[in-house]
């Protein structure tokens, strides 16, 4: 609860940065993250931001309590577990999922990573896998869910608790946040295993899911246990939404050759499917990009704590990261990334890592 009283004191500390402000500008212009700039009318109250968007724009994420229900939450977990326990096999090799510095390495092995755009998909701790045969360690086959590291990334297309919170819940944040015509590209199940959970490096959304002519992901992060400092709560750097997408992380030409589909067979397979492409050279000051600051305070970093139910919504320019889950809880949490759609003028990257078949279309909210 301690940590909980000082997560609010600290978000409390930040709104009354939005309450000092003066509202609305002389100006009458706005500047909302994922709208740019506009007039505001006192004939449109659909065009006046609220306290909730104006704390979103200013700091980059916003933090809702009691946004599922508990039984949304007890869902999407057995539903989960369900998946888990009829859908992977055992006795099938399967891959790791990494964030560190050996990602383009462990998500460019096999396609396994590429099909999973809207599919679901399963990869694991690599601590629970037998190197050298991909298997299981014994002690995880008699409870395959505690060696899981994520399960993506198209859990959201399936009918059931998932695509129903989807659309419903999400889809009127969204559009209360500035989106015009927001659709899904992934979903993540992430569980942060008792113990041998790992960290997850600072990094911006926008690196792995980039829009032009600007960015507009949005990452909606829901806490399906209770997240704490010890099982590896998230962290945010307020206000580095303002800063520019560092790299980006991008089908390797050298690998795919013309087609960054794979279409064609000009490219070199030898060489890794994906690598992470520098965007800016004066954005060198940042010298945790893909690891951890070694003081997080320091670096502007604060923990937000939750409570089964809570939802973190935060931009994809935002800094974030979790460290190491050191407790005996496990900490699952259900993860969708939203943009624009093209009906607000906004073009996925085609040489972003997911990609879905030509004849499908992300999810529309």
């Amino acid at each position: 609860m301690d940590d909980i009283n000082k997560r609010d004191n600290i978000i409390n500390t930040l709104e009354q940065e939005i309450e000092d402000e003066e509202f609305p500008p002389t100006s009458n212009i706005y500047n909302s993250w994922v709208r740019g700039e506009y007039e505001l009318s006192s004939n449109d109250d659909s065009n006046i931001p609220t306290k909730q968007c104006r704390f979103f724009d200013k700091h980059g994420f916003i933090l809702i309590q009691n946004f599922a229900s508990i039984d949304e939450v007890l869902s999407m977990k057995s539903t989960m577990e369900q998946i888990v326990n009829n859908e992977w096999h055992k006795h099938e090799s399967t891959e790791v999922f990494r964030t560190d510095d050996k990602q383009c390495d462990a998500q460019g092995k096999s396609d396994y990573f590429l099909d999973s755009a809207d599919k679901l998909h399963f990869f694991a701790e690599t601590s629970a896998i037998i190197e050298e045969s991909g298997e299981l360690k014994e002690e995880y086959k008699s409870n395959k869910l505690t060696a899981l590291n994520k399960a993506g990334h198209g859990i959201h297309t399936r009918p059931g608790p998932f695509k129903d919170y989807t659309s419903n819940k999400v889809s009127k944040l969204l559009r209360d946040l500035g989106w015009k015509a927001p659709v899904v590209p992934q979903s993540m199940y992430i569980f942060k295993q008792a113990i041998i959970g790992g960290e997850v490096t600072s990094h911006q959304d926008s690196t792995f899911l980039y829009t032009t002519p600007k960015q507009t992901c949005i990452g909606l992060w829901l806490a399906l246990d209770e997240a704490t400092l010890e099982n590896g709560c998230l962290w945010v750097r307020p206000g580095s939404h303002k800063e520019r997408v560092r790299r980006q992380f991008v089908r390797n030409p050298e690998h795919f050759g013309k087609s960054l589909t794979g279409d064609s067979d000009d490219g070199d397979s030898s060489k890794p499917q994906m690598i992470f492409r520098k965007l800016h050279n004066e954005d060198d000051d940042i010298t945790w990009e893909g690891g951890l600051p070694t003081d997080l305070h320091q670096a502007g970093f604060i923990p937000v704590p939750c409570k089964k139910g809570d939802l973190l919504a935060f931009n994809g320019e935002l800094d974030h990261l979790s460290l190491p889950n050191t407790s005996s809880n496990a900490r699952h949490t259900f993860q969708l990334h939203c943009i624009e759609g093209e009906e607000a003028g906004i073009t996925w990257s085609n040489e972003n890592w997911l990609q879905y078949p030509s004849e499908t279309s992300f999810m529309k909210l």
